[in-house]
């Protein structure tokens, strides 16, 4: 026999204190809501920080307030376009989300490019031109030296007239180091000083709210200004991370802003969750240019609860965000994107033994890097390492500046190298890996260059990318996790770039000199453009952002929308499932979850699987040993009992019995409503006193003659409490607190109280079966 559906409330966390709970009757079209939800007295409604949300309760107000707007739209016209207004409100903030994110990330692109080009020269025509914008808009500037122009100098030929030599390079690096260290501590200054919430990725709590947990000042205005400024000093500082995870917090700090405007959001914190769900598709939307892909990633990675109404909206405020970034054009190539490509070459059935490689590759990287990752910032939260935040990351931008500079394939932007990495090689490239020997008699087109021998160029880049590869391996590892803005996307990607593109040279080198092997010899002629390394590239970075966040569908799809591959849709699969078989194989967990379990939240994942044979009496408390649970009686209590049971105890809320000898279970009262209806009792009803009886029933006990006035608090008590049976399994109870959103659920036997389960207590439960600490729940 399936539970009694209701909204219910916590137990468990002092910091966790909650409020309302709503008949579930109410979902039902059934009943009426319980009259304190029309706010008979104040800080009725509101949500505690640290907590877990009611999503039935939500979902309940907002059936109930979307009742009382149709009956209202028939008495006037004036009411009607109100109810117009209120259902047009969902696209009205889906709009200035998109518009708001979008430009945001205009203006951060921009930046980023300008502070990075900083750190080695600056523009005398115009000081706020990066490198590309000033040599670009110079009559000077010949294609074959289109990096180079008068107008642009480096620090050494600005300061000491000397462009080359020993003391011109000193100088140069010197500055570099400086430059990085002055955006690395203004950025770690200003989150430290007025928002330590801007650190970090921000997608482990993102999807933690998401779930129903309230961070109160996480997604605040001051988190926003200073996310966005931060993002832009810390991208330009050189260190080895993204602007892209971090713009997903921004984008849903931008919908928190713009759903506190409207009541229909503010008042109701599920509605408010979809449109975070939604702005985070706003947000992947204009971090790649991939809208498409945005919608997918908040469905499959970040979003709890996802009707078909927010797909919807999502993918309209990730279309309105595209729009809005594709008009600031901050790339200057008319596209959404820095890494569009366009390869000339068809893939081969014998590419996907390679493509598969880096799959395997991208999965070992995913689970080096997450156990690596996890163990340093578990051992900075628990040692004197975490009280130093700006000393580490003074020193960590000093030895990646120091170290990065001499490599050219480090002191660049990396979204210039993954840039680079992708592109085939046309005859007009001048990067080294394009350094190939020409055929002085070759005639093709220019657009159908044959495979060649690599020249000098490549093998010299080909061991600088060795370097580099190991470099940003070991680098990511202590920069992410810091206290500054920091996304892992980028330089997940830069990895499997670097490790792509040198399994590509390799491959178009061997079919190159050993056509005549069977293995060439059907699809690989003298003579022809056989092999793409630009393409294994694309594939080893879709793999390694693949093993890191065990992303697939939505990875695949962002991987084509950000550099129009859309050929490559097969190699990019079959690298994307590789990397997620081989890293599942090491540990389930995602980097954000596991970021997510490291600091604790009450998170349940509805990928994880409960297969253990438990029942609800062996997670419910109170166990063997312990006090008896805390209850109120329906009618044999005073005002001073309920008040010294509060004060005495840190539960959230409370079961209502008939009589502590029956134990036979009437409802549920909250904490927080118990305490504010008392609160008004005492104020505003004559003849409430502390030996008052407390009563939950319709009608008053029968009272000795001259007794004080009793106080009726039936309205507050919820009369259908999520209730199992003691045998109910574990795995039943566990897919109830998923799909439901509970907090907590009352065990009984045949309508007697027995105990609770709590979110924590199935959290703490799913810990020890795992063999892991279940201290580390901190929140319920």
């Amino acid at each position: 026999m399936m539970p009694q559906l209701a909204v219910t409330t916590i137990l468990e966390h002092p910091r966790a204190k909650d409020t309302n709970m709503v008949n579930a009757g109410d979902m039902n079209g059934s009943g009426n809501l319980m009259d304190f939800l029309d706010e008979p007295f104040p800080d009725v409604g509101t949500y505690e920080d640290f907590h877990t949300i009611d999503w039935l309760r939500e979902k309940s107000r907002d059936t109930d307030r979307h009742r009382k707007i149709t009956s209202k739209s028939k008495e006037s016209i004036w009411e009607f376009i109100k109810s117009l207004l209120d259902a047009w409100s969902g696209w009205v903030v889906m709009l200035k989300i998109g518009l708001l994110a979008g430009t945001l990330a205009g203006v951060i692109d921009l930046a980023v490019d300008w502070m990075t080009d900083l750190k080695e020269g600056v523009c005398l025509s115009a000081f706020w031109y990066s490198h590309e914008q000033c040599c670009w808009t110079s009559n000077e500037t010949t294609f074959e030296d289109r990096g180079k122009c008068p107008q642009w100098q480096k620090w050494s030929e600005l300061l000491v007239n000397q462009s080359e030599g020993a003391s011109a390079y000193i100088l140069n690096y010197f500055l570099y180091i400086m430059w990085a260290l002055c955006f690395a501590f203004l950025a770690v200054s200003l989150v430290r000083v007025f928002a330590p919430y801007a650190c970090g990725s921000g997608i482990p709590e993102i999807k933690t709210i998401l779930s129903g947990f309230i961070i109160r000042g996480y997604l605040g205005k001051w988190t926003l200004l200073i996310k966005t400024v931060t993002l832009v000093l810390v991208v330009s500082s050189g260190l080895s991370l993204g602007k892209e995870g971090p713009l997903v917090h921004v984008a849903c700090c931008c919908g928190n802003f713009f759903s506190s405007l409207f009541s229909k959001y503010s008042k109701n914190e599920g509605k408010r969750r979809e449109v975070l769900s939604a702005a985070a598709a706003a947000g992947v939307s204009v971090a790649f240019g991939a809208p498409i892909g945005g919608v997918l990633f908040s469905l499959e990675e970040v979003s709890y609860y996802f009707p078909l109404k927010t797909l919807w909206r999502s993918f309209f405020a990730a279309l309105v965000a595209a729009f809005t970034l594709r008009s600031i054009n901050p790339f200057g190539n008319s596209r959404l994107v820095l890494f569009y490509v366009e390869y000339h070459t068809p893939w081969y059935m014998a590419e996907l033994f390679p493509f598969i490689l880096l799959g395997v590759f991208g999965g070992l990287w995913g689970t080096l890097f997450i156990r690596c990752n996890i163990a340093w910032c578990r051992r900075r939260k628990t040692t004197k390492l975490g009280k130093y935040p700006v000393l580490e990351v003074i020193v960590v931008t000093a030895i990646t500046a120091i170290i990065a500079y001499p490599n050219p394939y480090t002191r660049r932007s990396t979204s210039e190298l993954i840039s680079e990495l992708f592109n085939d090689c046309g005859a007009l490239e001048s990067s080294q890996l394009c350094d190939y020997i020409n055929d002085p008699n070759m005639t093709r087109p220019v657009d159908d260059i044959p495979d060649r021998p690599a020249g000098p160029g490549v093998y010299t880049a080909m061991w600088q990318l060795a370097l580099a590869l190991i470099f940003k391996i070991i680098i990511t590892i202590f920069t992410f996790g810091m206290k500054i803005p920091s996304g892992l996307f980028i330089p997940s990607m830069a990895v499997g770039a670097m490790a792509g593109r040198m399994v590509g040279i390799g491959v178009e080198q061997v079919a190159y000199h050993h056509h005549d092997w069977i293995i060439f010899r059907n699809w690989c002629r003298p003579g022809a453009d056989c092999v793409t390394p630009g393409l294994y590239a694309m594939v080893g970075a879709a793999a390694c952002l693949g093993g890191v966040t065990r992303m697939t569908v939505s990875l695949v799809v962002i991987m084509f929308e950000l550099t129009g591959g859309l050929e490559y849709i097969v190699p990019l699969m079959a690298a994307a499932v590789t990397s997620k078989w081989v890293a599942d194989a090491f540990g389930k967990e995602g980097i954000y979850e596991a970021h997510i379990h490291l600091n604790g939240y009450p998170f349940l994942d509805v990928k994880d699987e409960f297969t253990h044979r438990t029942l609800a009496t062996d997670v419910m408390r109170p166990r063997r040993g312990e006090p008896a649970l805390s209850v109120l009686t329906q009618d044999s209590m005073t005002v001073e009992d309920v008040e010294t049971l509060i004060k005495e105890t840190d539960y959230n809320g409370f079961p209502v019995v008939v009589s502590k000898d029956s134990e036979r279970l009437i409802g549920f009262a909250q904490r927080r409503e118990l305490i504010l209806a008392i609160k008004n009792a005492r104020q505003r009803q004559d003849g409430v006193v502390s030996n008052s009886i407390v009563h939950f029933t319709e009608d008053p006990p029968e009272l000795p003659p001259n007794s004080p006035h009793p106080l009726k608090l039936r309205r507050i008590l919820n009369l259908s409490p999520f209730t199992v049976t003691d045998h109910t399994p574990m795995e039943t109870v566990v897919d109830i607190f998923r799909k439901l959103g509970l907090r907590q659920c009352l065990v009984t036997r045949s309508g007697r109280l027995l105990g609770i389960i709590t979110k924590k207590d199935v959290l703490r439960h799913m810990a020890q079966m795992a063999n892991q600490d279940p201290e580390s729940i901190m929140f319920n």
